[in-house]
């Protein structure tokens, strides 16, 4: 059993090495600190990230989303400091704090949170990465340099034709079409570093004039402590909101993937244990001077298919790739900028969520201006803002339809024949249009006050009132106060309440405040209906 793991173990990562090689140089180059950069990263978060994970099967490197908000922080960072090696020692600090962030997130069980985040902001938010990386490789694209964000490079388009180079046209375009072409042959050879390989052959052998990586450091990276002391930090305030902004989206983006992993294996990841891997693996980008990641979906997919089963696949993985950031420097420095905008053009395209897109006329309205609004803030304004506000629209849409529901059920009838339910008939005798029945059905919290109140304000003129609260699970601390209002008003104009088969956590947050026994005696409080029935009409004949 052991040895089978092993061997799919040892497969599983070295493909999945090899797919993440381009994809990691790619991002490094995208992002603004270069190829090693991302080389750096795949290394540190693949083994440190798999060694200390909660996902067996999970790789983990530079992704899409991650690369796009990291590409943000520097291009802020710089602007900040005038140049990259200024900024260095401030983004690398970013860096490994979201590290600290995601560690301390998984510690507070925050990982347990993430998974109620609302499908249309997921969607959303992916979609709107998605489009960021195709606009943002349009010029790389066609061989030019791209404007830094993307409201320029939207605003620029049209300068594109008088300047294509048609050469570094060539190799973007061949990159793209090999990447999606290459699987109807084989799927034995990921089809990205197929792409890769040839394309840099050709570009070498016809001596192609297009821009290329450049000179890549060989061997060991040097450690960064001096991004680690708060003492050299110019602007504590940009670094914690910008490492808040890479540890959230970190985060969603590993235990997404981590349930894609186990969909695919039948198994279960521990969320909290994942984000603290998540949060040592970028805790050590950093420190190295790599790009933080989270978990890769296509990545991790590749690994299960291959026959990854354990950690020790996401580890190898890593090893594989520090075996070629030491000796394979100098040849990936001559890989063209054109073959790797190609090669991220196919992931910005495979993020997007099509079928959100495809199903936004059938879906609830509410839920596809969500998804919408959070696509258009996303791309436009602010990746970790869209989600905010995506957050915010669904769950006061949440609130709302929760409330209606709940009011919908919470019915107020005077005891007569017609409305009452069956074991309120025997109450009939002498207290017909006597009695207020109130029925709740769903949970009594700070949604449904406003309705709750108009509830008590049309309230009839009645001798005694009876709050059934059988279907009432929770309470928050809206709720109690509303309870405990509505028996002061009811009480004031002369009318008895009770309250009737109410559920352990409602009744002990009442006790909490003191409402029970100082506003309504242990008396008044009734498990079971049928000992209310045999006190009820005693108590409103005294």
């Amino acid at each position: 059993m052991k040895t089978r793991h092993l061997k799919g173990d040892l497969f599983g990562g070295l493909t999945a090495a090899v797919v993440a090689l381009p994809l990691a140089l790619a991002f490094g180059v995208s992002s603004g600190m270069g190829a090693i950069a991302g080389l750096y990263g795949a290394i540190a978060l693949g083994i440190f990230a798999a060694a200390f994970g909660g996902t067996k099967t999970q790789i983990s490197g530079p992704t899409g989303p991650m690369a796009v908000v990291s590409a943000t922080v520097i291009a802020s960072q710089i602007a900040y400091f005038g140049d990259l090696e200024k900024a260095l020692p401030s983004i690398l600090a970013t860096f490994a704090l979201a590290g600290v962030l995601q560690i301390v997130m998984g510690i507070g069980k925050v990982g347990e949170y993430i998974r109620y985040m609302p499908y249309p902001v997921v969607s959303g938010f992916m979609s709107g990465i998605g489009f960021i990386i195709i606009i943002l490789q349009i010029f790389p694209f066609f061989g030019l340099t791209s404007p830094t964000t993307i409201i320029d490079t939207l605003t620029s388009l049209g300068d594109i034709p008088s300047q294509i180079n048609y050469s570094a046209l060539f190799l973007s375009a061949g990159t793209v079409a090999t990447i999606y072409l290459f699987p109807k042959v084989t799927k034995a050879v990921p089809s990205t570093l197929v792409a890769l390989i040839l394309f840099t052959l050709i570009a070498l052998l016809m001596k192609l004039n297009v821009p290329i990586i450049g000179e890549i450091p060989t061997g060991l990276p040097d450690l960064h402590f001096d991004a680690l002391i708060p003492m050299n930090w110019h602007d504590p305030m940009l670094i914690f909101v910008e490492a808040i902004t890479l540890a959230a989206l970190g985060a969603i983006d590993s235990l997404l993937t981590s349930v894609v992993a186990d969909n695919m294996t039948k198994t279960q990841h521990n969320s909290n244990k994942e984000l603290v891997g998540q949060g040592i693996g970028n805790f050590f980008a950093g420190l190295v001077g790599g790009l933080p990641g989270a978990g890769a979906t296509m990545r991790t997919v590749v690994n299960i298919k291959s026959g990854g089963r354990t950690q020790i696949s996401g580890i190898l993985h890593g090893v594989f790739l520090l075996i070629v950031l030491l000796g394979a420097g100098a040849y990936a420095s001559l890989i063209p900028l054109p073959v790797l905008a190609g090669i991220l053009m196919t992931v910005g395209i495979g993020i997007i969520d099509y079928r959100g897109i495809r199903d936004a006329r059938f879906i609830p309205k509410s839920d596809a201006f969500i998804m919408i609004s959070v696509l258009l803030l996303t791309v436009l304004v602010d990746l970790l803002q869209a989600v905010a506000v995506g957050m915010v629209m669904a769950s006061l849409w949440f609130m709302k339809k929760m409330s209606q529901n709940v009011e919908e059920n919470a019915q107020g009838i005077v005891l007569d024949r017609e409305k009452s339910l069956s074991d309120e008939v025997n109450l009939m005798d002498g207290l017909e249009n006597k009695l207020y029945i109130q029925h709740f059905n769903g949970p009594i919290f700070f949604g449904f006050i406003f309705g709750f109140k108009e509830i008590i304000r049309n309230m009839p003129e009645v001798e005694a009132v009876v709050f059934r609260m059988h279907n009432v699970p929770h309470i928050d601390q809206s709720g109690m106060y509303a309870i405990e209002d509505a028996v002061m008003l009811l009480h004031k104009k002369g009318i008895k309440v009770y309250i009737c088969c109410i559920n352990k956590q409602p009744k002990d947050m009442l006790k909490k405040i003191g409402m029970i026994p100082n506003l309504l005696p242990k008396e008044f409080i009734y498990d079971d209906f049928k000992e209310l029935e045999r006190d009820l009409e005693i108590s409103i004949e005294q």
